[in-house]
């Protein structure tokens, strides 16, 4: 394997990198032996079925000697029909760079390959998202001719790191280039290929077998017996697709870690570190930009340049975490970031390809090698004319959005302010210094002991201290969850749980010691809840006006008491309506459909109430009232004759997501008003309004 001068394999990787050629080895040793045993069957069946002919030839032996023969036959074409598939490459989404075209960015690209000692990249893309990557034609011929890799640049990352960053980030990509492990890949992703199309592409062989089944009776037994074999060949496959995978997977994220040496030896670990930290804002910011525009279709209106809107959105939320700002850009530091994980389980993820960034951080920093090149700008000067690459980009995204007619184009101020007022709506005052953005006020008693003289500290009451036990309990939740499906799945055999080895088998010891722990931190939030609510409450006294806290809590922890029984309906109409992607005799469909009647006329009313509830005005939109308004009143058979009613179907599944959606933006909403009331009595106090 080609190393950088300087940058040698570990260990762990020439470890990992023999264990993953090892794990298709036996891959192809195991199906090459099936795929001869499948010979062999076939050349034995087909004797047979001419034996049996030739023995006595009459109907009956003429049909199922030929029955016989087609057993072999059936089971070598499932080994072998992955053969006959086209492997059809998807690039729509991409668009090609030329360097007369950017030459300032194939400069770089240059110059980093250069230094790496790789090859240069066959050809270069743009893509919308928020990374970059490497790949190449993963086709048969790949697995052993030497194959030009191609680049693939996201311009939503180009958004959101500097020139150096970028560099670091391609330096990156580029030791992917260097490693010749990466051709592992290539026999992976064809060695999946190949157990895909054997386990789960199967429409088309099922065809043909049920057509020659039910050709004859006499042909069905040997189909029958066909099908056993198949299903013994998929188990197997499952079990080699696991060693293949766990392997290749573990050496992926050592080739993650040498790579990010390899872009440490180019710019010092520094811009790779700072662009990891600022890449899940980044991606978060790009998610909201879409979700927005999303949410807009029915009202059509797009933009003409998403990653101006995506800047704005990055700069918003670097501005909300009191980021320091350098190029324009958020940086963002390591603990900052893990400030609300609060998480002490560690569980090696042996299918993740990727380490975690804490782990590759901590790599990079090990290098020891610091940044060489202190000057910086933002990333997107490197483009001859960025804002129209990027109007070209936004209109790959939004071509494929079907608008009812012709859609406005909102301008970079009316996006700005309708986002900002959205975010104004949702998110919480900087009061709660995060208090409540995962949890909800604990139920405790509305009646209050005998008033304090005077408040609570109100900023005391969302302390650091306080917000952290919040996060610890959140997290204790949550690692007692990861315990029990640790406990269920029976594939992990050890995990650390604050810095100590356990076993297995001591999970219920340690769950139920972390439950005693659990149930004592949430007692106490629960009083500190109760705490907030009183202080609360003698600021609204205080201020001699007309009393809504109260109601405020009364009203969310009603909605929340109710809030698992009207999610309830949406699940049970979903687990009902599972039969309608499965193979289900049409009589079974009827009762279906006739079980489901009672759940859904619950649906129905339900949905009737929140048409007419204010708490829900917000998130109706005209288009989601006529859709619902339509299902209510819809009596349309789901199913009818021998086929699906496709429309009213269509209707069923969109009342459904509209009405769960509506269900969690209310309780989002009954939350806000009762934090935002609070805030307000504060300001009050304070005399800030």
């Amino acid at each position: 394997m080609k190393e950088k001068q300087g940058v040698a394999l570990s260990p762990a990787f020439r470890k990992q990198a023999g264990k993953a050629v090892a794990a298709i080895l036996l891959f192809v040793i195991c199906y090459l032996l099936i795929l001869l045993l499948a010979v062999v069957l076939t050349m034995l069946c087909v004797a047979g079925g001419i034996f049996l002919i030739a023995l006595r030839p009459m109907f009956l032996t003429i049909a199922l000697g030929i029955g016989l023969a087609s057993l072999g036959v059936l089971v070598l074409i499932f080994l072998l029909k992955f053969l006959f598939k086209k492997n059809i490459v998807d690039r729509s989404h991409l668009v090609e760079l030329k360097p007369a075209e950017e030459p300032a960015l194939f400069s770089m690209i240059n110059s980093i390959a250069d230094e790496v000692g790789t090859s240069y990249p066959k050809k270069v893309y743009l893509s919308t998202e928020v990374n970059a990557s490497v790949f190449y034609d993963s086709g048969f011929w790949s697995m052993f001719l030497p194959i030009r890799k191609n680049l693939q640049i996201g311009l939503g990352l180009v958004n959101s790191v500097t020139r150096e960053e970028l560099r670091s980030i391609l330096a990156h990509e580029f030791g992917h280039f260097s490693q010749r492990s990466m051709k592992v890949g290539s026999y992976v992703y064809n060695v999946n290929k190949v157990i895909f199309d054997m386990l789960y592409d199967n429409s088309s062989y099922q065809r043909l077998v049920e057509r020659w089944g039910n050709t004859s009776g006499y042909f069905s037994i040997f189909v029958a017996i066909a099908v056993q074999i198949i299903q013994g060949i998929q188990w197997m496959l499952r079990q080699l697709y696991q060693v293949v995978n766990v392997n290749y997977l573990g050496l992926s994220r050592e080739m993650e870690f040498h790579a990010d040496e390899i872009a440490a030896s180019v710019t010092g670990y520094e811009p790779l570190q700072h662009s990891l930290l600022r890449l899940s804002l980044a991606d978060n910011a790009f998610t909201s930009v879409l979700r927005f525009y999303d949410e807009k279709v029915s009202s059509n209106q797009k933009t003409d340049n998403l990653y101006r809107d995506h800047a704005f959105v990055i700069r918003n939320l670097g501005e909300s975490n009191r980021s320091v700002f350098v190029n324009n850009l958020p940086l963002i530091n390591l603990e900052e970031q893990s400030r609300f994980n609060k998480s002490k389980l560690t569980v090696g993820d042996q299918w993740a390809s990727h380490p975690s960034t804490p782990e590759r951080i901590e790599r990079l920093r090990a290098t020891g090698v610091s940044q060489k090149n202190k000057e910086d700008a933002p990333a997107n000067t490197l483009f001859t004319n960025i804002e129209t690459t990027q109007k070209l980009l936004t209109g790959r995204i939004f071509e494929a959005v079907n608008y009812k007619e012709t859609p406005a184009t909102l301008s970079a101020e009316s996006f700005q302010q309708a986002y900002m007022a959205e975010q104004e709506s949702t998110n919480y005052s900087k009061l709660y210094n995060g208090y409540y953005d995962f949890k909800q006020p604990n139920r405790f008693s509305l009646e209050l002991p005998a008033l304090k003289s005077e408040a609570q500290s109100v900023p005391e009451l969302f302390s650091d201290s306080w917000v952290d036990q919040v996060y610890t309990a959140i997290a204790m939740q949550g690692d007692i969850e990861t315990m029990q499906q640790i406990e269920a799945a029976g594939s992990i055999k050890t995990f650390d749980y604050d810095g100590k080895r356990y076993r297995r088998s001591e999970i219920e010891e340690l769950k139920a010691q972390l439950k005693i722990e659990l149930d004592a931190l949430n007692e106490k939030i629960t009083q500190h809840d109760a705490l907030i609510y009183q202080s609360f409450f003698f600021l609204e006294q205080q201020l001699q006006i007309p009393a809504a806290l109260t109601a405020k809590y009364s009203d969310f922890f009603a909605y929340n008491d109710a809030f698992d029984a009207k999610y309830e309906l949406y699940a049970q109409l979903m687990n009902g309506l599972s039969f309608v992607a499965e193979r289900t005799s049409y009589e079974q469909i009827r009762l279906n459909f006739d079980a489901l009647k009672p759940v859904e006329e619950k649906l129905k009313q339900e949905l009737s109430s929140i048409l007419l509830d204010p708490l829900y005005e917000e998130g109706l939109n005209d288009a989601n009232r006529q859709r619902l308004g339509d299902y209510i009143n819809n009596r349309n058979d789901y199913f009818s004759g021998t086929a699906y009613n496709d429309k009213a179907l269509e209707l069923l599944y969109a009342a459904l997501r509209t009405y769960v959606q509506l269900l969690q933006k209310g309780f989002r909403e009954t939350k806000r008003r009762l934090c935002h009331y609070q805030a307000q009595l504060f300001e009050k106090a304070s005399g800030t309004m």
